[in-house]
């Protein structure tokens, strides 16, 4: 039975595992090579932006972080890598931060006598896992895979900002495994660390890979389909996206997940996952037409945005336009490939003034958008202050204590763009110029 387990990169989605695994009674011991990053683990002191993080760090048993890799992986039976796998110019996964870590513990497996379990949870494209990652582990070793040292490819299906509860409660267990005895023993500790019993799928690691990023690529393409039905639904006499995707929800063949209808995915998966996807197709000789044109697709609706913009103010050069929320998502501080931020960059381009404010990703936003044009205000209600128009971007639950009050005492003119539906319509078009996307609005399509 598995009793200690080392976790290899302890960033957004590493330290939260490692408390998670710590929390169910294994002694954990983590391995990063950021000084800071090792101190804010024994210190049980979270240096990243993770709901319920601190709270779970006071709950776990023996959890320690080193920078010492060897004492990691020989003083550990199963090792975890949680390393970034950065995306290259042609959409495909740089693995050399894989590679490091393999290099390194296939250095604490040579020294070694015991089996040892190695899980590698990095977005990898197929292949990756037994053309580079098996190999490298087997030179470096000089141990042979399956009698000497397991590996299995099992990614996390987890988003941040819910990363301990889809951790913990998770829809599906993947794992691609090297020979039988490795799956077992993965499986094993999900069955112990998992609440809910969720379904496990083991099966050949080349599968596992392609399941991966064909899951994220099959959600873009949910969520682009949703967009256009908002898109649809603001051209139809009495359109109501909420209405048309709450039917599609309640057929099983669909269901209601990812049908909200609203801006562009974003984040540091959803679009690099779908482009991986269609750069993996064309080694094999295929083309995924799907993904691509999802990709298309997603771009257009960040332009989309925009043109609602310009429709309304006409030209916004000079105007003070306020954009409330600018992560890619509630409940993270991740501004990467963030609709809200590629909205607010296009329009300082066309000459807007903003101002604007994020309970989370105000200083990520800050190095991306820079200081010309730009206020970054301490709270909602700054940063309405004079606006000429205001943008709903992301809908934090902070945002709800906002009223129409708050928009008509605080903007120059009240116009506000609810980009989720967010609001209370019918409550906001009453007293104030209120537009939802997937609402029909009439001869506002004009312009």
């Amino acid at each position: 039975m598995t009793k200690t387990i080392s976790v290899f990169g302890l960033g957004k989605l590493g330290f939260p595992i490692v408390a998670c695994l710590a929390s169910k009674g294994y002694r954990v011991i983590g391995y990063d090579l950021n000084p800071a990053t090792i101190k804010a683990v024994n210190e049980r002191q979270p240096n990243i932006h993770e709901p319920g993080l601190a709270e779970l760090l006071e709950k776990v048993g023996d959890l320690s972080a080193t920078v010492d890799y060897r004492y990691a992986v020989e003083n550990s039976e199963v090792t975890f890598i949680v390393v970034p796998t950065p995306s290259q110019a042609d959409g495909s996964f740089s693995t050399k931060y894989v590679e490091a870590a393999a290099g390194q513990i296939a250095e604490g497996i040579k020294a070694k006598r015991a089996y040892h379990l190695v899980v590698l949870t990095s977005t990898v494209l197929p292949g990756a896992t037994e053309g580079r990652i098996k190999p490298l582990l087997e030179k470096v070793s000089g141990k042979k895979c399956g009698p000497d040292f397991g590996l299995c490819y099992s990614p996390e299906f987890i988003a941040l900002g819910t990363v301990i509860r889809d951790f913990l409660y998770p829809d599906v267990i993947l794992i691609g495994e090297s020979d039988p005895k490795s799956g077992k023993l993965l499986s094993g500790i999900y069955q112990t660390v998992c609440q809910n019993n969720p379904p496990i799928v083991r099966t050949a690691i080349q599968n596992a890979e392609l399941a991966k990023i064909s899951l994220n690529a099959y959600v873009t393409m949910k969520i682009t389909f949703a967009n256009t039905l908002a898109e649809l639904c603001e051209r139809i006499p009495g359109g109501d996206a909420e209405a048309v995707s709450r039917l599609l929800g309640f057929d099983s063949r669909i269901g209601r997940k990812y049908l909200s209808g609203a801006l562009a995915y974003g984040g540091p998966c959803f679009p690099r996952d779908n482009q991986a996807f269609a750069f993996f197709a064309k080694t094999v000789d295929c083309e995924a037409r799907l993904a691509e044109a999802t990709d298309r697709e997603n771009e257009h609706q960040n332009e989309r945005i925009v043109a609602l913009v310009r429709q309304r103010l006409g030209e916004v050069k000079g105007k003070r336009i306020a954009v409330l929320g600018l992560t890619y998502k509630p409940e993270t501080d991740v501004i990467e490939e963030s609709a809200a931020v590629r909205i607010s960059g296009a329009l300082l381009q066309q000459g807007a003034r903003l101002s604007v404010y994020d309970p989370a990703g105000l200083e990520n936003a800050r190095k991306v958008l820079g200081e010309k044009g730009v206020i970054y205000t301490t709270s909602a209600k700054a940063c309405l202050k004079d606006a000429d128009y205001c943008i709903l971007a992301t809908p934090w639950n902070e945002f709800k204590n906002l009223k129409p009050a708050d928009f008509i005492s605080g903007m120059k003119k009240p116009v506000l763009l609810d980009c989720w539906r967010f609001f209370d319509s019918d409550g906001f078009s009453e007293q104030m110029d209120y537009t939802a996307i997937g609402f029909y609005r009439g001869d506002k399509n004009e312009g």
